[in-house]
This record gives structure tokens, sequence and C-alpha cells, in this order.
């Protein structure tokens, strides 16, 4: 039963009353939206392209096998010698340019600032041309010869790799195949177990593990082979489906939300930026992808073949954390976590950030909680005798 409406002295509210302080309440949050709308808008309108530039920290780029580049970070600080040089490494459904979204938000600095010796692989832009390269390519020749790169700058001792989403998995599998090469294995919001355990799924966690496990070989062959690619905007608008009302509701509500935060703001359009920035995923390596590890989940069973060697988790030799999001709609915690299972106990470590997929790296409290902690873990961990 609602309550009764009642004037300032006690007595109940007529109709006619009740109906008038409704209409205020409704006039002056329609006001106040339209007062944020316009501060908003007015920030908006004075934004140039050069405001939002991401991933300006400076770099060289130190070695290249064709469209995949390493580059090289300049340091900010001074480059401590007693830990190995990080390796970062994305996936091929966004850009790394997230590691490096502002100067306040970035991955990258926080590395760097702790004198810490940072590289990163750029896939670069895959188009029709890289239609067949696969999982071989990606994983054992591409990532292999970034690594050996990196190896060899660092006087042939193995070094730290940090694999992200997709390039968590890719570095996982290469970790196993090839352990003399890493010194530490970091990961985050990276699938290991594409199944997971859907008794412990939250409200919202893995509709998309779901909805690729329902398709068959056909309709992911369809999906492909119109470009040979899995294209960028198809997957971009997959992703953008799985919150559906955060999606439908940004551009409208959310900016307003912002009430004229010209930080707020330039952050949002920086986010913006990377994520429209949604590159093709080449077709072979995606079928692989969907039919072998999503659907089939071979890197747990054992039976992920990489340049005709089955790769076995518990081959991974070097410490390992493992960096996952609470509320992840992507990856799911129990995909990530499954790592744990594989390395041994004493060889392993846990972050779970409270927050969502992208959260991890450019929100503010991120910063404190997945960098420091990962500083903390290369220092206590990753130290040369």
């Amino acid at each position: 039963m609602l309550p009764i409406a009642r004037n300032t002295d006690g007595t109940p509210m007529d109709e006619g009353d009740v109906a008038l302080e409704a209409w205020k309440y409704v006039l002056s949050d329609v006001m106040d939206a339209g007062v944020k709308a316009v501060r908003t808008g007015e920030i908006l309108s004075g934004v140039s392209q050069c405001a939002v530039e991401i991933a300006e920290t400076p770099s060289d780029i130190v070695f290249q096998i064709d469209k995949v580049c390493v580059s090289r970070y300049r340091p900010l600080a001074k480059v401590r010698a007693d830990v190995p040089p990080v390796l970062i490494c994305y996936g091929l459904f966004g850009r790394q340019t997230m590691i490096d979204l502002q100067e306040d938000r970035s991955l990258v600095r926080n590395l760097l600032k702790a004198g810490i010796d940072v590289y990163v692989v750029d896939w670069g832009t895959p188009t029709r041309v890289d239609q067949f390269l696969n999982m071989d390519d990606y994983i054992d020749d591409y990532l292999g010869s970034c690594v050996e790169h990196v190896v060899a700058a660092n006087d042939g001792k193995p070094v730290t790799i940090f694999g992200i989403c997709e390039g968590g998995t890719f570095a996982a599998a290469l970790a196993a195949l090839r352990p003399e090469l890493f010194a530490g294995l970091a990961l985050a919001i990276a699938p290991i177990d594409f199944h997971g355990k859907p008794e412990e799924f939250w409200r919202g966690e893995g509709f998309l593990n779901r909805w690729i496990r329902n398709l068959n070989d056909d309709d992911i062959d369809r999906i492909i082979d119109v470009d040979g690619m899995l294209p960028g905007g198809m997957t971009g608008a997959v992703f953008s489906s799985l919150t559906p009302v955060t999606s439908m509701t940004k551009y409208n509500l959310g900016l307003k939300a912002l009430d004229g935060d010209e930080a707020a703001i330039l952050n949002f359009l920086r986010m913006e930026k990377w994520i429209a920035d949604r590159p093709d995923h080449p077709g072979e390596a995606a079928r692989q992808w969907l039919k072998q590890l999503y659907r089939d989940n071979a890197l747990t069973s054992g039976e992920f073949v990489v340049s005709g060697r089955k790769v076995d988790l518990r081959s991974i030799a070097c410490p390992v954390i493992n960096i996952f999001a609470m509320q992840d709609h992507i990856i799911p915690i129990s995909c990530s976590k499954a790592l744990s299972e594989f390395v041994a106990e004493d060889r392993y470590e846990e972050i779970g950030f409270p927050g969502g997929h992208v959260g991890v790296f450019v929100s503010r409290k991120a910063q404190g909680v997945v960098a420091d902690g990962l500083v903390d873990w290369i220092g206590r961990t990753q130290i040369e005798k």
C-alpha cells in the first residue's frame, strides 16, 4: 500500500495537490537534467581531436615481423637491473592502446615509474590477405619471435610476459610450450577454461560462452567466410549486446550524468575512441578460437595443438599471477581462475579486482589495485639471482 501524501501540517493532501506536487517534482527533475545536459554539451562542443589522443607514452619500434611489431617504452625512472623486462601482449579483438589510455590511467606508466623495462606487442591491422593466419602463426611464430627478441635484448635471460584477454591465452599456451623463455607469467581477464562453471555464474555472467557453445560449424563458417575474417564491427556489436541498457543509454543518460565535468567527459571520449577502434580478427585463427577453444574447450582438456604439439598447461614452470575482474560480463571468473588447477600452488597467485572487464585497466581504482599488485609481484618473484 502506497503511503498517503500529506501537507506540512500533517493533513492528507487532496488529489489536486498530489498531482501538483508530482508535476513540480517531474518538472524539477527535467530542468535539472536539462541543465546537466547543457553543461556537458558546452564541454563537448569545444573538444578537439588532440584533446582525446590515447596511448601517448613515448616508445620506439624495436622489432617487426610482417605486420606485428614490438615497441619498447622509454623509461620514466631509473630502470631496475634486478628484474627482467615485461612484454605486454593484448589480444586480436581490440587494441593494446587500452593499457595506456591517458596519463593518470596507464598500466604502462605505472610500470615505467616503478623502474620496469616495458615492451608491448602490436598485432597491426589484419586485412583479408591475413585470413589464413592461424593459432600456430600467432602463438608460436609471431608471439614466440617477439619473446625471443626481448630475451635476446635481456642477454639471453628469460623475461616476464603479461598477457591480456585473448593475449593471455596466447601467453599461457606459449609459456607451456616454451617454458625456458619465461621468468614469470602474468595474466589479466584471460580465458583458460572456456566453459567455466555455469553453476557459479552470477546473473549476467557467461552469456557469451553459452551463445558460442550453441553455434555449430556451419554457423561459425558462415560468419567468417563472408570476408574471410571475423569482423571487428560484429564483435563490437556482440560485446555491446551483453550490456544492452548501458550501451543504449551511455550517449544520453551517461553523458548527462557527467554534468559538465571536463576530465570525466574527456575520459569517456577516450574510452569510446578505444572501443570504436576494433580490428577484424583473421579468419582461421578465429575459427580455432570459436570452435576449438570456446566450444570444445580444448585448452583445458589438453587437446589444443600449436605447431604440432599439444599444449599442456602443467608445463608452465615460472611464477604466475592471474588477475580477474569480479564483475566481468565477458570472461567469467571461473574461466580465468581455472589456471590454478594446472600450476603448483607455491608458484600461483591471484588478484580479484572489484570491477568489470575493461575497468581492470582504465578505472581509477585499478591503478592502485592492479598496477600496484603487479609491481609488487614482480618485485617479489622476478628478482634475478
